[in-house]
């Protein structure tokens, strides 16, 4: 793998960690000035089945892709998320510009703070490491999706990559995103918000049981 291809292995890896960086911030995270504002759409994208969710992408599409033909629309599931649902929307066969749709999993507002997320991704992407935020709508958010390869231990094993890696990384953590306050871990409190959710027990038995 060349540099410049391994470069952005690495820097899709770290896109993966929005989520993980709006947990670890404190609740003070300071969008720098100038950053674009990111609108919040009212729509709603069912993801139970595939035809209305397909009508939601679509709807959303129609904000962001205009001039796209809704027929010629192909939504790609990506299976690889654990809570959320994400699916890239595109025009054609090369994949040039895509968007992907990022539908919130089932209760996971119980755990994670959107809004709190939404900054932290703002952050991010105003010191070029992240991709750009379309938008939020109801259940989700709509983001940029970066062409690059799901790295494996191999990937992670090669001094050209995890270099690479570890660089992106210390970007991240040299970003002052709190704008003078000395930020605290929150790590224990939200692991006691996961265990409070936990239920002690089921009232299928075979459940139970397991």
């Amino acid at each position: 793998m060349s540099a410049p291809a391994a470069l952005v292995v690495a820097v899709a890896v770290v896109v993966v960690v929005v989520s993980a960086v709006a947990w670890a911030m404190a609740n003070y995270i300071h969008v720098p000035p100038g950053s674009p504002e990111v609108p919040k759409l009212d729509v709603t994208v069912q993801d139970q089945e595939e035809q209305r969710c397909r009508e939601g992408a679509l709807s959303l599409l129609q904000h962001l892709r205009p001039h796209w033909d809704p027929q010629e629309v192909t939504l790609q599931l990506f299976t690889d998320g654990i809570t959320n649902k994400l699916i890239g929307c595109y025009v054609g066969n090369a994949m040039e510009d895509v968007v992907l749709v990022r539908i919130y999993g089932n209760k996971t507002e119980l755990l994670v703070d959107r809004d709190e997320e939404v900054k932290s991704f703002r952050v991010l992407q105003a010191h070029g490491c992240a991709p750009q935020l379309y938008c939020t709508f109801n259940n989700g958010l709509c983001y940029e999706f970066i062409q690059g390869e799901a790295l494996d231990t191999k990937h992670v094993c090669n001094p050209a990559i995890f270099r690479l890696i570890a660089r992106q990384l210390a970007k991240i953590h040299a970003i002052h995103a709190h704008n003078g306050w000395i930020p605290k871990s929150n790590l224990w409190l939200k692991m006691g918000k996961y265990f409070s959710l936990i239920p002690t027990a089921f009232t299928d038995e075979a459940t139970n049981k397991r």
